[in-house]
């Protein structure tokens, strides 16, 4: 399908298709639980939509757009990760996991992250504006030449992560000086 609008559309009620989407839009539809194993998004924009715990086994998502999104619990490591490209906008993505995942020149906005794993996760040159980190992991993490620098509540242990040439903000140190105790003062 191609070029088509969903708006304010239950598909909790009306099961979505299996298939390729592609330059379609979705407004304010609540897509909780659904399936969406072996479909092709590409191009596509959620605007307002509620994809908490939507199952995505198999799962393209290329070059496609999530503006103001609920996202609660998607497990992003089941994605088809050939081609794997989102923009995150005002999105609530708090318990998702991006385990093991290459979201490399991701850009996320004013984004809830809190709770995310992102163990193993590749985000080189990824950009977090003003994103909130509360609670989430970063375990073996490959952040290099990312941006940080306006976003709040990380904790990243530069021993165990690749930080290479990533930005962070003076407020943000306390956050890569956790595990040693000490305190920053200004």
């Amino acid at each position: 399908m191609s070029d088509a609008t969903f708006s304010s559309i239950t598909f909790t009620e009306t099961e979505l298709s299996r298939g390729e989407y592609d330059a379609c839009t979705f407004d304010r539809c609540d897509l909780s639980h659904a399936n969406l194993s072996d479909s092709q998004f590409i191009d596509c924009i959620f605007n307002n939509c509620n994809l908490s715990m939507i199952m995505v086994s198999n799962t393209t998502f290329q070059d496609t757009q999530f503006n103001g999104c609920k996202m609660l619990g998607i497990h992003f490591e089941n994605c088809n990760q050939l081609c794997l490209s989102a923009r995150f906008k005002e999105c609530n993505l708090s318990h998702a996991s991006f385990f093991r995942t290459d979201f490399s020149k991701t850009f996320f906005e004013n984004c809830r992250l809190q709770e995310v794993d992102f163990s193993g996760c590749i985000l080189k040159e990824t950009v977090f504006r003003e994103c909130d980190f509360s609670g989430a992991m970063f375990d073996g993490t490959d952040l290099s030449k990312a941006d940080l620098s306006s976003s709040t509540n990380y904790l990243i242990d530069p021993e165990n992560n690749k930080i290479k040439k990533a930005r962070f903000s003076l407020d943000g140190l306390p956050g890569l000086l956790w595990k040693y105790d000490i305190s920053v003062v200004p």
